[in-house]
C-alpha cells in the first residue's frame, strides 16, 4: 500500500486494486498548491469523512475529472451531486454501516466533531454526521481513516471490531485532539503497526508540527510514519 499526504487530511491510497482520495482537500489548500488535476490522476474512489471545506473543497473537480465512485454520507452525497457530480456513481452510507466498494469496503465509524459546508455569507449546510472511515482490503491491512476528531472510549470497539493496522490520525488541537491525546488514543485503543499524522500545520491557529505526537508514541513498539507534503510513503 503507498499513501500520499497532500496537507491537512487529504490522502491518495494506492493499493492493488484501487486508487483512493480521502477527503481531496485539494482546493485553496494553502499546504498544497500542486492542484487536484496530479492528485485526481487514475483514482477509483473519492472517500469524505465529513462536509467541513477543508476536506471537500476539491471533490467535485477530482469527481467531474475521473469519473470515480463518491463514498460518503447521504447528505454528502446528495450535496455533491447537486454541485454536479453523477448521481449514477456515489455509493452513500452512514455510521455504523459498512458499504462494498468494489476492491475494498468501507465501514462507516463514530468521530466527535461536526459536519457543515460554509457558502457565501456565513452560511453553512448542514452535511449529516461526522465520521472516521474504516478500509478493509482484501489480502492487506485494514486502514482506519479517523477523520476530524476527539478522543472517545468506544475507539476500543472499533479496534475490536475492525483491527485496523494503519491509522490516519488527526493532531492538529483546536478542532481535534492535540498530539498527547491522539498518541493516548493510539496507544489506549489500538493495536495499530503504523500510525500516519495528519492535520496539522496547515492553518496558523493548529499546531504547526506532529512534534507532540511523537514523543507521545515514544516506546509503544508502533512505527510513526511522518509524512512530508506530496511524497509517497510505502506501508
Amino acid at each position: 500500500m503507498k499513501l500520499t499526504w497532500y496537507g491537512h487530511s487529504a490522502f491518495r491510497v494506492e493499493t492493488k486494486d484501487a486508487t483512493i482520495l480521502i477527503d481531496p482537500y485539494l482546493v485553496g489548500n494553502p499546504s498544497w498548491t500542486g492542484g487536484w488535476e496530479g492528485p485526481a490522476e487514475g483514482v477509483t474512489h473519492v472517500l469524505l469523512t465529513h462536509g467541513h471545506n477543508d476536506h471537500v473543497s476539491g471533490a467535485v473537480e477530482v469527481l467531474k475529472k475521473s469519473g470515480a465512485m463518491l463514498v460518503a454520507n447521504f447528505e454528502i452525497c446528495m450535496f455533491l451531486v447537486g454541485q454536479g457530480v453523477s448521481g449514477d456513481k456515489i455509493n452513500p452510507g452512514n455510521i455504523g454501516g459498512t458499504v462494498d466498494c468494489g476492491p475494498f469496503t468501507t465501514t462507516f465509524v463514530q468521530a466527535l466533531h461536526s459536519s457543515s459546508f460554509g457558502g457565501e455569507g456565513g452560511t453553512n449546510t448542514y452535511l449529516g454526521n461526522p465520521g472516521g472511515l474504516v478500509l478493509h482490503f482484501p489480502g492487506d491491512k485494514t486502514l482506519y481513516h479517523m477523520g476530524d476528531t476527539d478522543i472517545f472510549s468506544d475507539m476500543g470497539l472499533i479496534n475490536e471490531l475492525h483491527e485496523p493496522k494503519i491509522g490516519i490520525v488527526p493532531i492538529g488541537d483546536r478542532f481535534t485532539m492535540g498530539g498527547a491525546v491522539a498518541a493516548l488514543a493510539c496507544r489506549r485503543f489500538f493495536g495499530f503497526d503504523t500510525v500516519v499524522p495528519c492535520h496539522f500545520g496547515t492553518f496558523s491557529m493548529i499546531d504547526q508540527t506532529a512534534d507532540k505526537f511523537v514523543a507521545g508514541m515514544e516506546g509503544s513498539g508502533v512505527k510513526v510514519a511522518l509524512p512530508e507534503i506530496g511524497k509517497a510513503i510505502e506501508i
